[in-house]
């Protein structure tokens, strides 16, 4: 593999980590709105690292919302 492949396909990676990242911290209540464009900020404007810091601390901080009440 060449190096240029290297380096197309590792940013295709972490392009693909960073939507899910984004759509995992939209789809989660991080206890405040404050909180969670925090982390999206950090995902989406530092790249490569705020991937990886938002799965190694800020992934099993959010909760998943839950619906209250039940569908009639």
């Amino acid at each position: 593999m060449s190096t240029g492949m290297f380096i197309v396909l590792t940013g295709v990676a972490f392009f693909l980590l960073t939507c899910v990242a984004l759509l995992d911290i939209a789809r989660k209540d991080f206890g405040g709105i404050q909180f969670k464009a925090l982390w999206a900020f950090v995902v989406a404007l530092v790249p490569f690292i705020g991937v990886v810091v938002y799965f190694l601390f800020g992934f099993r901080k959010g909760k998943r919302a839950t619906a209250d009440a039940p569908v009639d």
